[in-house]
């Protein structure tokens, strides 16, 4: 029985191709739900289109992973997921109405900024997973799913002290796992 836990992306990954062991990919795709959510969060700004795109790209992931060797899986996906993102977007503006895009003023964009803004979000979620469980858990739920300490309670079965301690104490070691990071 898999736990998930105990393999590493490229075992996991090497036992859903050698032994179709689709349980071994669901694992690797959970394991990085929250860094999906907050990439489609970053660019679709709507939780329910946020979390619709994460399915999307699972089924993506599932039907388009490569055959060749994937060295940085967690990478892979979070392209495939920045560019369906985009896809998105594309295609909500090319459906936008057409005198509505006519009287649209060009913004200008920086590219370096837009850079440094996907490195800044790239470092918090990868932060974001070195938490212990429950304050990644509640943190995702509160900022990312943007939930209420009741909600939060009523979702996991933590009081309202531990959700509160989880979520105050998740604020401070995402802060200190980004300086030691050298990104705070």
């Amino acid at each position: 029985m898999i736990t998930g836990n105990d393999l590493s992306d490229l075992e996991l990954l090497k036992q859903y191709r050698v032994g179709g062991d689709t349980s071994a990919l669901g694992i690797l795709l959970q394991r990085y739900t929250l860094l999906l959510l907050g990439v489609a969060m970053k660019y679709l700004k709507d939780k329910d289109e946020a979390q619709d795109a994460v399915q999307q790209v699972f089924e993506k992931a599932i039907r388009n992973l490569p055959t060749g060797a994937i060295q940085n899986f967690k990478g892979w996906l979070y392209v495939l997921m920045r560019n369906h993102c985009y896809q998105l977007l594309r295609d909500k503006q090319y459906s936008a109405d057409p005198e509505l895009l006519n009287n649209m003023k060009g913004e200008g964009t920086d590219l370096e900024a837009l850079w440094w803004k996907d490195r800044a979000i790239e470092d918090v979620q990868t932060a974001l997973l070195q938490l212990e469980e429950a304050q990644r858990i509640t943190i995702a739920m509160f900022y990312l799913e943007d939930k209420s300490y009741k909600e939060i309670m009523e979702a996991t079965g933590y009081s309202f002290s531990q959700v509160k301690s989880y979520i105050q104490n998740g604020k401070r070691n995402l802060k200190l796992i980004l300086t030691r990071n050298g990104n705070g």
